[in-house]
């Protein structure tokens, strides 16, 4: 793909990533496997020439996904994911408690993984048909849910608010919800702490928004999740999915300042909501 992508001859490819054309001939015909460091050389040459080899892949698997009940998905794992995948691995002080938690964009997910060493990316297609789903929205249902399963609203586990949110997920094979970060549990944080209305924290988070995520919280789920691709993230590709997080975090910070001026004094406290 790079050679035709590039317009250059198989000698010059393997000049430029620093092997034999004999040993590019090898791996075209699948005769030995590429080695890891020479899997960053491919993948460096292609990124510092312009090619988003993972960019291209997620681009091909979203056209060819065209089945109303499918969709490509992305999953962000510091290391590597050893085994089927399963909802009882995960840690349970997550967004909606434990499950695995891919999102609808390879750039967001590679975001959150950039600043790990042996940081990769996994392609999945999701197939809905037969299950049960919940969706959330940047509002106030989200903000409290996000809060209970984070552990700050225990106190508040048997109020009828939150029993109501509870039901909402229970029982649910799937959920489909805003991604949140470090940012935005901050943000949820001066809610619960009674800083800032459900109004502005609705209008800062909506500042900060950072695309959808599927949380997969059964095993019937997991099972109509089809692996599709592993990606690999050179250093280069890396680094730029970092700083472009952190332009995006100083733009949302900006918009999270004017949004807590514009609405102060609009909405509810949570004392309000919860009393």
């Amino acid at each position: 793909m790079i050679k035709e992508l590039l317009s250059i001859s198989s000698a010059e490819f393997a000049d430029a990533i620093g092997v034999s054309p004999e040993t590019v001939s090898r791996w075209n015909s699948s005769a030995c496997g590429i080695s890891p460091e020479n899997t960053e050389k491919i993948y460096d040459f292609a990124f510092s020439e312009g090619v988003r080899l993972n960019k291209i892949k997620e681009q091909l698997y979203k056209e060819d996904c065209r089945d109303k009940n499918r969709v490509i998905l992305f999953h962000g794992a510091k290391s590597t994911v050893e085994g089927p995948v399963s909802v009882d691995r995960s840690r349970g002080a997550n967004d909606f408690g434990k499950g695995f938690y891919c999102g609808e964009s390879l750039e967001q997910s590679a975001m959150f993984v950039s600043g790990f060493r042996d940081s990769s990316l996994y392609i999945y297609e999701f197939d809905k048909t037969g299950l049960e789903g919940a969706q959330f929205f940047v509002d106030r249902d989200w903000m409290l849910t996000i809060a209970f399963f984070r552990g700050r609203l225990n106190e508040y586990a048997d109020h009828p608010v939150i029993m109501e949110l509870i039901g909402k997920v229970e029982g649910k094979d799937y959920i489909i919800a805003p991604i949140a970060d470090n940012r935005m549990f901050e943000i949820i944080d001066s809610f619960i702490d009674g800083e800032i209305t459900d109004v502005q924290c609705r209008h800062c988070l909506s500042a900060t928004d950072l695309g959808k995520q599927y949380v997969f919280k059964t095993e019937k789920a997991v099972r109509q999740l089809y692996f599709k691709r592993h990606c690999y993230l050179c250093d280069k590709e890396k680094k730029y999915y970092l700083t472009s997080r952190q332009e995006g975090s100083r733009i949302g910070n900006d918009k999270v300042k004017i949004a807590r001026r514009q609405f102060r004094g609009q909405g509810d406290y949570i004392e309000d909501i919860l009393k």
